[in-house]
């Protein structure tokens, strides 16, 4: 039985086109790129949807040239009005929209002469020869993809057991208004002028790319999503009872689920199967964030190979980390802490660089008991405390 490559990816979205883009990069002092194969959805359903991903970073960065904006002002806005503005140099706020990140890796990808092949995956597993992936083409005839390592980026379902899980969903609108109405140099990262549910927490934010041009995205936490109608409801009070736009044109939209887990990701899921992205605990529980983790992901699993290590390495978030978004997961869904000021609060009693490093699990454990501190003692306590005594199950659905 023979393969057909180093690597099978399968998914080509944020996470299989990054590893794809490092797998098959030449890499320093002659090193050679990996063989690979992409396996990617044939046009419909199962493509992924546009998004725009959002992270901080310091200095220039690999994917500069696609970025839509970048801010080095983040503004936080409370319940109550007052509003937190902090300066982030050398860090910036960075919005990459999914279709240029696509065209750019395409561009890439076909230059270097990357296999991809529109396949609807049926099968990842194990094999003789290392993994071997199933499904059918665009017209429905079989395919088979042999490699030593395949690596899956197709969202995990169901999620694994946890003892809390909330959905972040959001929908968003890229709007252009009649007359000046935002500051191209302060990113809104969340305004909590919005009703707040009974337990979780809603927000919007406000990303603008030019003085008339912005995505204005309604956000909320909780354990249920909402009806179609209700997210362009949020959305209008928003931009005309919060920020006056006035007169104004909805250009595009986009619409998402995110969850938010305190569940246990597998590093594997056979011997020679790896999952990746959100699939393989990404998403850092208590934000969302993920892109910034797959890039972290991906560099570990491309020098693992490159260097003939097992590539099922530990996640991209630490452990200590995960262990204090269990604590602010179960706080906000028990409706211990107020989620818009406690998130309000935070922003405005640490200092945006450090809060940032925390955010990406950089902080050490001295700095993370300083920030506990700046958390409601209380109900936090108690929500680490309970921790132990909660069951994992799976989450509803």
């Amino acid at each position: 039985m023979k393969r057909d490559a180093d690597v099978v990816i399968v998914g080509a979205g944020a996470a299989g086109l990054s590893l794809a883009l490092r797998l098959t990069d030449p890499g320093p002092g002659g090193l050679g790129p990996l063989s690979v194969v992409l396996l990617e959805a044939p046009p419909g359903p199962l493509r992924p949807l546009e998004r725009t991903w959002c992270f901080w970073e310091a200095g220039p960065g690999e994917y500069d040239g696609l970025l839509t904006a970048q801010w080095d002002r983040l503004g936080v806005t409370a319940p109550d009005g007052r509003q937190t503005q902090t300066a982030l140099s050398p860090t910036r706020y960075k919005m990459l929209r999914s279709a240029d990140f696509q065209k750019g890796a395409d561009r890439t990808l076909d230059a270097r002469r990357c296999t991809r092949r529109g396949v609807t995956v049926e099968s990842v597993r194990d094999s003789a020869v290392g993994a071997e992936v199933t499904g059918r083409d665009g017209d429905g005839r079989a395919v088979v993809v042999r490699a030593r390592w395949a690596f899956d980026s197709r969202p995990r379902h169901p999620l694994p057991a946890a003892r809390t899980t909330l959905l972040q969903h959001f929908k968003g609108w890229f709007v252009r208004t009649s007359s000046p109405a935002f500051d191209p140099g302060v990113a809104q990262l969340m305004d909590f002028r919005t009703p707040q549910p009974e337990r979780g927490l809603a927000f919007a934010y406000v990303l603008p790319t030019s003085r008339t041009e912005a995505l204005v995205e309604y956000t909320r936490f909780s354990q249920s999503v909402l009806t179609g109608p209700a997210y362009d409801s949020e959305l209008l009070h928003y931009c005309q009872q919060v920020l006056g736009l006035g007169p104004m044109t909805v250009t595009a939209t986009e619409q998402g689920v995110i969850p938010m887990t305190d569940g246990r990701f597998p590093r594997r899921s056979g011997r020679a199967v790896v999952p990746i992205g959100a699939a393989g605990g990404a998403t850092r529980p208590s934000t969302g964030y993920t892109f910034a983790a797959i890039q972290r992901q991906t560099r570990a699993i491309d020098a693992a190979l490159r260097e003939g290590h097992d590539p099922a390495v530990p996640g991209p978030h630490r452990r200590r980390s995960l262990v204090m978004d269990a604590v602010l997961l179960r706080a906000l869904a028990t409706g211990r802490v107020d989620g818009a000021r406690f998130f309000a609060d935070l922003f405005r009693s640490v200092p945006s660089e450090r809060l940032l490093r925390f955010l990406d699990g950089d902080t050490s454990l001295g700095e993370d008991l300083a920030i506990g501190l700046r958390t409601p003692m209380a109900p936090m306590l108690l929500s680490l405390l309970e921790l132990p005594l909660v069951r994992r199950r799976p989450p509803p659905g």
